[in-house]
């Protein structure tokens, strides 16, 4: 029956001022007990790089108080947060009713936040923010599946957005908040929860040469 070898090479080791030894160690000869229970290569590899079990700490490091200093305390205190809601991302979030006296998002805010919704862009028009998408989709039927996937989306949000088929096989949604006059935060969580729709079966097919 065949055997594996495992060689364990290690570096060249100054044991003292007149011997040096470069081991090369055989794991099926090696790794084995001799009469008297001494194993070479546990020994040998102990030697080279040293225990790596843990130590009591020294007299010295016990007065210092390294451990209130560095590691903290015996009773520290361990806590498991749950994230809030600002730590989720857009598409987990729910729409939040929008007071007509509150302010629209800024344009440093918006440009924020649309780093965080896939396909959109920000538009400003006559001086109102929006974000928009478009889908270029395989023929007018897919356009209005995708009208019809979309409208699954926003209707449990509660957040509608402006949709348009502009050509046969070309979809376009809008979203601001009419209300305030631009963009709110519903705005682009409404984007999030559409970006997870599944398009791939609606967009043209990819041309395969042969």
């Amino acid at each position: 029956m065949a055997t594996t070898k495992l060689v364990l090479l290690f570096p060249l080791v100054q044991l003292n001022s007149t011997t040096k030894i470069n081991p090369s160690f055989n794991f099926l000869q090696q790794h084995s007990t001799t009469r008297n229970g001494f194993s070479p290569l546990r020994s040998l590899a102990n030697d080279f790089l040293g225990d790596f079990g843990a130590r009591d700490p020294f007299p010295a490091e016990l007065e210092s108080k390294f451990g209130e200093k560095v590691l903290g305390t015996y009773n520290t205190e361990h806590k498991i947060l749950i994230p809030n809601i600002s730590a989720l991302s857009l598409s987990q979030q729910d729409c939040l009713p929008i007071s007509p006296l509150q302010s629209p998002l800024s344009q440093d805010d918006a440009n924020q936040l649309i780093r965080k919704v896939l396909g959109w862009r920000i538009v400003n028009e006559d001086g109102v923010l929006k974000i928009r998408c478009l889908w270029k989709l395989r023929d007018f039927k897919c356009g209005v599946e995708l009208i019809n996937r979309i409208s699954k989306v926003v209707e449990s949000a509660g957040h509608f957005p402006n949709i348009h088929i502009e050509q046969p096989n070309q979809v376009r949604a809008e979203l601001w908040t009419a209300s305030i006059g631009g963009l709110s935060m519903n705005d682009f969580i409404v984007a999030a929860k559409i970006d997870q729709i599944k398009t791939s079966d609606l967009v043209p097919r990819k041309r395969v040469w042969a």
